[in-house]
């Protein structure tokens, strides 16, 4: 199973990016979405960006997750 999250952009080149998110790393395609900018979030499936989607429900989205992983451990 693959789940997307989100990820700020933190590097572009052409249509490579990376993405960061609670201090992780990574390379990106940034192929399907038009007028992505440094700083941005975007949702990623599989090293796709497939959607951008605001500040603040990035963070909400990213804090559930980490909520998750901490019961699971």
């Amino acid at each position: 199973m693959c789940l997307a999250v989100p990820l700020k952009v933190i590097q572009i080149n052409g249509k490579d990016a990376v993405g960061e998110s609670l201090g992780i790393r990574r390379d990106i395609r940034i192929d399907f979405i038009k007028d992505v900018n440094l700083g941005d979030y975007v949702i990623v499936h599989a090293g796709f960006a497939i959607e951008k989607i605001e500040e603040e429900a990035a963070l909400e989205n990213l804090r559930l997750i980490k909520e998750v992983a901490d019961a699971l451990e």
